[in-house]
């Protein structure tokens, strides 16, 4: 989740220099940088529970699922940085160091109240622009709620998912996901 952008516009080269030499990860937009903020507790719960589910589901598959360090490359100008994304097959990488992935087949935001909107809205959108991108899904960490964009033909069709006894299907690699797994010892608030 990222906070209010530091106030001017930035080359790429500006970004990628700034982020060489810090501490803090930014996700880079159109010439503005967005400084990422701490996760809550619900937050680094639900990624390690969809991390340790997809670790188990792909041992023995040509897939790899990755956390919240490794930035992806959407276009020239923008940079983030997902909760998790797999990539199947040989993975791609903008630079030697391999810290830019440019090819990932899913990507999972789990979103925050403040990051909601931009998650399902622009950031979705310029997921699904990648050619590499079958699916992408956002998790709520506030309740049990779970949206999926699955690429078909030249165009995305949608599903929600709000029972703890359903599954999320990723048919791209053959998992279903269950949500009681992604909110194991998550607790919400009454």
């Amino acid at each position: 989740m990222a906070t209010n952008p530091i106030d001017r516009k930035y080359t790429v080269e500006e970004y990628l220099g700034i982020e060489e030499n810090s501490d803090i990860r930014y996700e880079f937009i159109d010439g503005e940088i967005y400084a990422m903020s701490g996760g809550t507790d619900k937050h680094v719960d639900i990624i390690s529970n969809i991390s340790g589910a997809l670790w188990q589901a792909l041992r023995d598959k040509d897939c790899r699922h990755r956390v919240s360090e490794m930035r992806v490359k959407i276009d020239e100008k923008t940079y983030f940085y997902p909760d998790v994304t797999v990539t199947c097959g040989e993975s791609k990488f903008e630079d030697d160091n391999h810290t830019m992935l440019l090819n990932p087949t899913i990507v999972i935001e789990v979103t925050s109240k403040s990051s909601q909107t931009f998650d399902k809205g622009l950031k979705a959108e310029l997921y699904r622009s990648l050619d590499s991108v079958q699916a992408y899904l956002v998790i709520d960490q506030h309740r049990v709620f779970a949206q999926l964009s699955v690429r078909q033909g030249n165009g995305w069709f949608l599903r929600e998912f709000n029972q703890i006894t359903q599954a999320v299907p990723l048919n791209v690699i053959n998992v279903d996901l269950p949500l009681s797994d992604v909110y194991l010892d998550v607790e919400f608030d009454s």
